[in-house]
């Protein structure tokens, strides 16, 4: 009995010696990442001339989640199982998947939230390198999203360390990008939420303005009121002076909002599903799809489904986080959703065509 009672105080001493340790290299690790970063550009062996005003041209945003989300995938946050891709060539498979959607609509902007560069969850396959090669053609600018702390969670199949970004493909040149740092949970919270941001990248028109893209992924799981307001007052902050300047101003990604919500409708929600506040947007923006018919707004298929079960069209969970917010100088000619059933991501991408005024407003 005694030896008993010794070998339980011993796994008991290590197992706290083992958790104090761990806490303390999660605090020891954690820090942001500096906001008005500048992004390098890569630039294309064949770039194409600036913007022109009255020209169409196309953005497609896709979230490609890391290359895990197979149609059978399961996400433990969403009351799945899973927090790690099925193989490194699942991974591969999915990443080159989506790349081959994206270059089936000939865009001449992509962008890209949730790529995986190192990331025990995605097998660290190096996902912005399969991309590049992918769109060599294009200028792109990366920008790291969040580089987290090794989580032990789920205890069954840790998530482990992520180092994930976003990124902006353009055919045309972007001549500078930055990375602007989102407010994040504070207190003890935040050493287990990730690191949020945007990026503004700047594409010259032939008129001497600027077409200003924001790339953007803002948090899903564990915000409240206080992070998503302060999320969207930056974000909106910005945008409005860059119109203020006369440029065009396109953002679109991830907005882990419900874009077709009313905005009242608040109940029962989940964190990453709140109805997106529209009546806050700056004087002269407007989301891309509220140009539509409220016939072809309602028509619109959804953009992500749930993953607390392998997807199935009757029976899944599917709602609009993803699309675009433009400004009144950008005249939407159409905007869809890609249909791909799920196959590459928990996400469907979405197109916009468009084209810039000629004049100012």
């Amino acid at each position: 009995m005694k030896f008993l009672i010794r070998s339980i105080l011993v796994f008991l001493s290590a197992f706290a010696a083992f958790l104090t340790a761990y806490f303390l290299y999660v605090i020891g690790t954690y820090r942001r990442i500096p906001d008005h970063q500048t992004v390098s550009v890569k630039k294309s062996a064949q770039p194409l001339p600036p913007l022109s005003p009255s020209t169409p041209y196309t953005a497609l945003t896709y979230n490609i989640g890391f290359g895990a989300y197979t149609p059978s995938f399961t996400f433990f946050m969403n009351g799945g199982k899973q927090s790690v891709a099925e193989s490194r060539e699942s991974v591969i498979s999915c990443v080159q998947g989506a790349a081959s959607v994206m270059e089936a609509q000939n865009a001449d902007f992509l962008l890209v939230q949730e790529i995986d560069v190192n990331a025990t969850r995605s097998h660290h396959v190096n996902e912005q390198q399969l991309l590049e090669t992918a769109f060599s053609s294009y200028d792109n600018a990366f920008a790291v999203n969040y580089d987290s702390a090794y989580l032990l969670v789920p205890p069954w199949e840790p998530h482990g360390k992520s180092l994930a970004g976003l990124e902006l493909f353009s055919r045309h040149p972007i001549t500078s990008s930055i990375r602007r740092s989102l407010p994040v949970a504070s207190g003890f919270s935040k050493f287990f939420d990730l690191d949020r941001c945007y990026t503004i990248s700047r594409i010259p028109v032939t008129n001497g303005k600027e077409l200003c893209i924001y790339t953007i992924h803002l948090s899903a799981y564990g915000t409240n009121d206080t992070v998503r307001a302060g999320q969207l007052s930056m974000l909106f902050s910005d945008m409005a002076n860059d119109r203020a300047k006369g440029n065009y101003v396109l953002c679109g990604g991830d907005f882990n909002h419900d874009l077709k919500a009313d905005e009242t409708d608040t109940s029962n929600r989940e964190s990453w599903e709140y109805p997106f506040p529209r009546s806050k947007l700056p004087e002269g923006f407007s989301f891309a799809m509220d140009r539509l018919t409220d016939e072809q707004k309602t028509a619109l298929p959804h953009t992500l489904r749930m993953t607390d079960i392998p997807y199935d069209k009757e029976l899944s969970y599917v709602v609009t986080l993803d699309g675009f917010i433009i400004s009144d100088n950008i005249e939407c000619l159409s905007y869809d959703t890609i249909i791909t059933d799920y196959s590459y991501s928990d996400h469907e991408p979405v197109r916009l065509q468009f084209y810039l005024k000629e004049t100012d407003l």
